[in-house]
């Protein structure tokens, strides 16, 4: 009777998907059939790069916003921003650092993030800069004694007590943030810690900045946590675009692991992003759902239920089947420059599923004059692939690594520079 049952919930699933998208034209891409890209919902194929910027993709950007990501506010009307530090002899006098406390509703008790921020200090003219959110709170990037310790709530690992972070996290995430790397080649680096934004827990959303929404929650497209960790990192180039330190016009978003998933959703929905990179983002990020292996959507909605909106979930079992793919999302960003980067041994993230994941956006980019992705397969191990589409998996599992930083900041010297 099990087996019947579960029979039944499948077909139930694929007749859905089918009445909901009575034609949907396909994508060929190594071996695979996915949604195409370039196939509006009434069939008609783009062609041109009007149709893809006045039709296609609104399209798209509505389909993911009701569907998976949910729906976002925009910029808060009564946000205001705090510097409350400068250091102009930082890491040894290489950089400056700045703190700034970011107010979303402009009241000092309200829901709030801490932005840690450094410029190098060779540079003396306005400088491009790398945003990303981080793990463990801004002191865990770097030992530096006066980053202010992050008060919000922490998942219990890494010197973590009580939920809340001691002296024993500062450093910890260190090896992920190369700072004098990554400033040494010109760049300022501005992060914030996940949990200022949203906890990352499943409470009802009731201790992030949603709180500030209740028109966007209780609802199938509400504003969920990855949504908000997008959300989060725009308000941080609200903040970039009155540095007058920070060429706020080239500013790169990174993420790594869900933040990654963050990182290319708010490429796909800010344009003020000229250059996005995602590493190991997997599922939700660049990974495809119809490739095997890896994160599945079921586990997304059942192990981290918060990440994506409630109506997400009825597409729980159905991954080989959908009507979409992340290949769309990444398309979203199209034509500016992204960077999807794997490890060979994070079978989670399914590293191949990620390399098809951008080759899915390769036509758009194509359509809209760039080369897209230059490789016609999945490339051998520590050999990347540059075009406006980059790509490459490393040896190893999941982490970040000065491998992948060493990329990262080559193809930003391409795009930004």
């Amino acid at each position: 009777m099990g087996l019947h049952r579960t029979a039944y919930r499948f077909f139930l699933g694929i007749f859905f998907i089918a009445l909901a998208n009575p034609s949907i034209a396909q994508q060929k891409l190594n071996g695979m059939e996915l949604p195409d890209v370039l196939t509006m919902n009434n069939g008609i194929k783009v062609t041109t790069a009007r149709q893809w910027r006045n039709q296609r993709r609104p399209e798209l950007l509505t389909f993911f916003k009701k569907e998976m990501y949910g729906q976002s506010p925009g910029k808060p009307v009564n946000m205001t921003f705090k510097v409350f530090d400068t250091d102009t002899k930082a890491l040894g006098g290489k950089a400056t650092r700045k703190q700034i406390t970011v107010y979303f509703n402009g009241k000092a008790d309200g829901p709030q993030m801490d932005i840690l921020m450094y410029l190098p200090n060779q540079v003396k003219h306005k400088v491009p800069a790398i945003v990303g959110l981080n793990f463990d709170g801004n002191q865990s990037v770097n030992n530096d004694p006066a980053i202010k310790m992050s008060n919000s709530w922490m998942d219990k690992t890494k010197g973590v007590v009580n939920n809340r972070a001691t002296e024993a996290t500062r450093g910890v995430d260190a090896g992920q943030w190369p700072l004098e790397m990554i400033l040494a080649k010109g760049y300022a680096v501005a992060t914030v810690y996940r949990g200022d934004i949203d906890p990352d827990y499943d409470d009802g959303f009731k201790n992030g900045v949603q709180g500030l929404y209740p028109q966007l929650q209780n609802r199938g497209d509400n504003f969920a946590t990855v949504a908000a960790w997008a959300w989060g990192l725009s308000r941080i180039l609200d903040y970039l675009e009155t540095d007058k330190a920070v060429d706020a016009k080239r500013v790169g978003v990174f993420g790594f692991s869900r933040l990654g998933k963050a990182a290319v959703w708010a490429g796909a929905t800010d344009e003020r992003f000229p250059l996005v990179i995602s590493n190991e983002s997997g599922a939700g990020g660049a990974k495809l759902f119809h490739y095997t292996g890896g994160e599945r959507i079921r586990r997304l909605c059942t192990k981290f239920p918060h990440w994506f909106c409630g109506n997400f979930k009825k597409y729980m079992d159905q991954d080989s089947i959908l009507p979409f793919d992340q290949h769309m999302v990444i398309a979203l960003i199209a034509p500016r420059p992204v960077y999807i980067a794997s490890a060979e041994g994070d079978t989670n993230s399914n590293p191949e599923a990620e390399f098809w994941g951008a080759k899915g956006a390769d036509p758009v980019y194509r359509l809209l004059g760039t080369d897209g992705l230059p490789a016609s397969s999945w490339p051998p191990v520590s050999t990347p692939v540059i075009g406006r589409i980059a790509y490459h998996v490393r040896p190893g599992g999941h982490n970040v690594t000065d491998y992948d930083w060493a990329q990262y900041l080559k193809f930003a010297d391409r795009y930004l520079k």
